[in-house]
């Protein structure tokens, strides 16, 4: 009997120890380029749907929002990862804030130029006179430079644009304030239609079909984590669970779209805008393992190098992306 109760103190003892470490998970934090809504859906849904639990991982998102910079946040220690565009990260690291890209889940860029028919604009030989919006979070990085590349000088003088400082809305088209707007084919856009102006109202470039498009959200972290094996293995582990979530996401776009606003402690979005922006979204990773494509890399950066008297980086980056974590991830 009293073998009998050894043998089950030491079995329960050791279920104990086993379920301890089972619990035990490493703790990684992502900070987002702008609030919670469809364009992060992937990382959600790895979150809701427990891919970031199978890979031992207790993940935190932290939304963004027009005071917060990612670089700025990594190198405060808020997070260990964060969604930026490559053109900002790019010219952070020329700043000095090492950020590497460690994945790529958006293969293409939605950042289009919106503007009204009435205007007379029918191509961007007719920019020139003009007043065209532009957010300068990051976004005014490809537009600045294709700019450059048609010649046309942003300081107001003759002959150029005039370039307004654009706030987080459409207004300006709205209220005939600017000629264009910058949108994005999965949000400010349908904020346009959505106000009254028809799309047939409207003259749509996109910079992928301008020929200017760069790398939007991607995964950067800093340089010298990448030196510690036990950072890698996280930042691995995370980026599989990522992947395995955008993946979810284009399989499942409404179920996507809910998670998100599952997940939107502001009450702001609306589940018709979401599910519209989740098919927007998919469109843009589509065809993405989430490995950057060294190509489209080089393609970012003789972008951003043509910037003329004033490009947004002054030389070709060294390190600044890695295919070390991907390839661990998969």
């Amino acid at each position: 009997m009293k073998k009998l109760l050894v043998t089950a103190l030491a079995t329960s003892v050791g279920l104990g120890l086993f379920s301890g470490l089972a619990q035990a998970k490493d703790d990684f934090t992502l900070q987002l380029k702008w609030v919670t809504q469809a364009q992060f859906a992937g990382y959600y849904v790895a979150k809701d749907k427990g891919f970031y639990d199978e890979e031992d991982l207790n993940v935190t998102i932290k939304p963004g929002g027009p005071d917060i910079a990612p670089p700025q946040v990594i190198v405060g220690g808020g997070a260990d990862v964060v969604v930026d565009w490559m053109p900002s990260a790019l010219a952070s690291r020329e700043k000095g804030v090492a950020l590497v890209n460690i994945a790529q889940p958006f293969k293409r860029s939605g950042m289009m130029l919106t503007c009204r028919k009435d205007t007379g604009i029918k191509s961007p030989e007719d920019f020139a006179g003009k007043t065209l919006g532009v957010w300068f979070f990051g976004n005014e990085y490809p537009f600045l430079s294709w700019m450059s590349k048609l010649n046309l000088a942003t300081d107001g003088s003759e002959g150029g644009v005039k370039v307004l400082k654009q706030g987080f809305n459409v207004d300006p088209i709205l209220q005939k304030q600017a000629d264009c707007v910058s949108t994005m084919t999965y949000n400010e856009y349908w904020q346009i239609i959505d106000a009254g102006i028809s799309a047939e109202e409207l003259e749509v470039f996109k910079y992928e079909e301008q020929g200017v498009s760069t790398m939007e959200d991607g995964l950067y972290v800093l340089e010298d984590n990448l030196k510690d094996d036990a950072f890698v293995d996280k930042a691995a582990r995370f980026v599989r669970a990522s992947i395995k979530g955008w993946e979810y996401a284009r399989a499942n776009p409404d179920e996507a779209a809910d998670i998100v606003l599952e997940n939107d402690a502001s009450g702001a979005q609306t589940e018709e805008h979401q599910r519209r922006m989740m098919g927007e979204i998919n469109k843009l990773t589509e065809g993405s393992d989430g490995k950057l494509d060294p190509a489209d890399y080089q393609r970012t950066v003789e972008t951003l190098l043509s910037g003329g008297s004033d490009p947004v980086i002054t030389k070709a980056p060294e390190g600044a992306w890695t295919h070390m974590v991907i390839d661990k991830a998969m």
